[in-house]
């Protein structure tokens, strides 16, 4: 066996915190003193995570994404094609000189506007015993948005041909890919489900500090809301803060993140309401699983890092799903509504006034969610290191 196996990770990161905070999970969590990795990532706030030995990043150019389709440099004054091309020949200077002995790309099978397919296929002619891999989250889109964009973009074809394997980081007994996008055979024959990617649990003994830090007294309750990346919480946010305004006193304190993505003219408006309103209020919060942990509540959008976050510190949560311009947090909230593991809000019926009865309720006479979310396997990160076995035993 080589001396150190080198994993490169690629993130594309063009909206909110989900692909980059997925990839430095699984980074975290596979290292040992023979593994070195090396993410590729666009994400602006990336230099913000601690990175442990033996894991590393390379920042490509940023991008924001506009529409599905649409992206724009985050900072550098270039034209969106000068700025790809910058981001692709990085991605592809990084794993000739790098020569990893695994790539991950996470959920993107393309990359950004196909900028990862050039290096896909490099692996395949000048590196074929380098393993290739996509790791996608449970859920991409509505099955049929999905299956219309991968057939005009010739995605099954890449699937087939240019992956060693794709992992999906979710339970295929709560939502199959490989059926609802109809994934052929040669797909789903090299299709592993690792089940979700757990996440870091504090030690029960931070949680009476940090109540103590929100002024939880002992008769009190802590609801955490958090919005993610932020860029599109701002609705969650107004209607919590209505929501507060118009109760007056509340039987619970709050913590808010509002995520670092929301803009600033909204950061300044909902901070003053959060500090009226006697709420401790932060942009971005980088050990959130510490107050997730203290909580008596998560109120959230449901994206799969806060759904992982959630289930591993076995919190009740009350969802309000997104519902463009992807329909993946609404479907991933359906599903596991009906599993009971959770409650949601669908966004369409958003209020202070729903809020409120729901916070109310959930604080007051707590659902019959613990049984379930006890219950529910976080088997992600086991069954990586069994592939990651398995790969390390072919190196020489």
């Amino acid at each position: 066996m080589s001396s150190t196996f080198n994993i490169l990770m690629y993130s594309h990161d063009t909206w909110g915190l989900g692909h980059i905070r997925r990839t430095m999970a699984i980074a975290n969590h596979i290292l040992d003193p023979k593994i070195n990795v090396l993410i590729l990532t666009g994400s602006p706030i990336v230099g913000r995570f601690d990175f442990p030995e033996g894991v590393d990043f390379v920042r490509i150019p940023g991008m924001i994404k506009k529409t599905n389709e649409f992206y724009m440099p985050h900072s550098i004054r270039v034209d969106v094609r000068h700025a790809m091309t910058i981001r692709q020949d990085i991605i592809a200077a990084t794993a000739r000189a790098f020569q990893p002995h695994l790539f991950i790309v996470d959920k993107a099978p393309l990359g950004l506007k196909s900028e990862v397919v050039p290096t896909l296929e490099w692996f395949k002619k000048e590196s074929p015993e380098s393993q290739v891999v996509l790791g996608l989250r449970d859920i991409m889109d509505d099955a049929e948005g999905t299956m219309a964009e991968w057939r005009e973009k010739n995605i099954y074809q890449v699937l087939a041909e240019l992956y060693t394997e794709i992992w999906v980081y979710g339970e295929q007994s709560l939502y199959d890919p490989c059926t609802e996008y109809q994934m052929g055979r040669d797909i789903t024959d090299k299709t592993i489900f690792t089940g979700y990617i757990p996440r870091y649990v504090p030690r029960p003994s931070l949680a009476g500090r940090i109540r103590k830090g929100y002024g939880v007294r002992p008769d009190e309750k802590l609801v955490l809301l958090t919005t993610g990346g932020g860029g599109d919480g701002f609705e969650i946010l107004d209607a919590y803060l209505t929501m507060l305004e118009q109760a007056g006193k509340t039987p619970f304190k709050t913590a808010l993140v509002a995520g670092p993505f929301l803009h600033n003219e909204k950061y300044k408006e909902i901070a003053a309401r959060a500090k009226n309103c006697g709420v401790k209020f932060c942009r971005f919060l980088k050990g959130i699983e510490k107050v997730m942990a203290a909580a008596d509540l998560v109120v959230g959008m449901g994206g799969y890092n806060t759904i992982c976050e959630i289930l591993s510190l076995k919190k009740p949560s009350l969802i309000i799903p997104r519902s463009t311009p992807r329909h993946e947090q609404e479907i991933r909230a359906q599903v596991m509504h009906r599993k009971g593991l959770l409650e949601f809000i669908p966004w369409k019926e958003l209020s202070p006034e729903t809020l409120r009865g729901k916070i109310w309720t959930m604080l007051q006479d707590p659902p019959a969610l613990a049984e379930s979310i006890a219950n529910f396997p976080m088997t992600g990160l086991e069954c990586i290191h069994k592939r990651l076995g398995q790969f390390r035993s072919k190196i020489k």
